[in-house]
Order: structure tokens, then sequence, then C-alpha cells
């Protein structure tokens, strides 16, 4: 069992940049993603993380303005948005998985990942 917990939400201005932190109650899991839900729409991806090697996924709807890392301790996935817009607005999500195999086709599928965080919610002012 491992804890995921979301911080970094809140009031944003359009245009301004935000990141968001995710923390790990251990070290472990091999793929890791981020989330988003708005009100009324399903779970989208929006970037994703393989400690097995290989560069970051994003999706393409938010490619060119996101960026996912991992800290060295491996506890800690981060996100930044750069030049939020209001169709950012929504719940963030971190989530988690041991098994990754093949994880390069499904990393878009929340049914992907066993673990999830409680969400962090942004809200984009204009």
């Amino acid at each position: 069992q491992i804890d995921l917990v979301e911080s970094g939400g809140g009031s944003v201005q359009a245009g301004s940049s935000l990141t968001l932190s995710c923390a790990f109650s251990q070290r472990g899991p091999n793929c890791m993603a981020w989330f988003r839900q708005a009100p009324g729409q399903e779970r989208e991806a929006i970037a994703g993380f393989y400690t097995g090697g290989g560069p970051p996924y994003y999706s393409d709807s938010m490619k060119g303005r996101v960026t996912i890392t991992r800290d060295t301790s491996g506890r800690t996935l981060t996100l930044r948005i750069d030049k939020v817009q209001r169709d950012d607005t929504a719940t963030y999500f971190c989530a988690a998985e041991y098994l990754c195999a093949n994880i390069q086709s499904r990393w878009t599928s929340p049914h992907t990942y066993t673990f999830w965080g409680r969400g962090t919610q942004v809200t984009v002012n204009q």
C-alpha cells in the first residue's frame, strides 16, 4: 500500500505558471502519471513517467505546456503547467502503479493505475 498526496492547487491567473506536487509515502512505483478531471468530464491523462527509462509521456492536448519530473528520492512527482488557461480549471490527480508492462500503450487509461491521490483543485481566473 502506498499513499499519494497532491499539493500546489489553488486559484491562479490565466497566463501564469503552476507547479503541482505529489508526495508518495514510499519509494517504489515504477510508473506514475498526472490526470485531471473537470466537472462533468471524464478523467483525462496529462503526463506520465516510467522509471524503466525513456522520455516522459505527454498528452497531445497538453504537450508543450507541461513538464513532469520525479525527484531523485523517487518520492515526489511534479507537474509544471505553463501559460495556464481557463480550460485548465479542474481537479488534478496523481496516480501510481507497480506493474507497468506495456505502459507506453496504456499510460493514458485510469484503469492502469492502482494507487491514486485525492486530488488538488486548480481554478484559473481570467
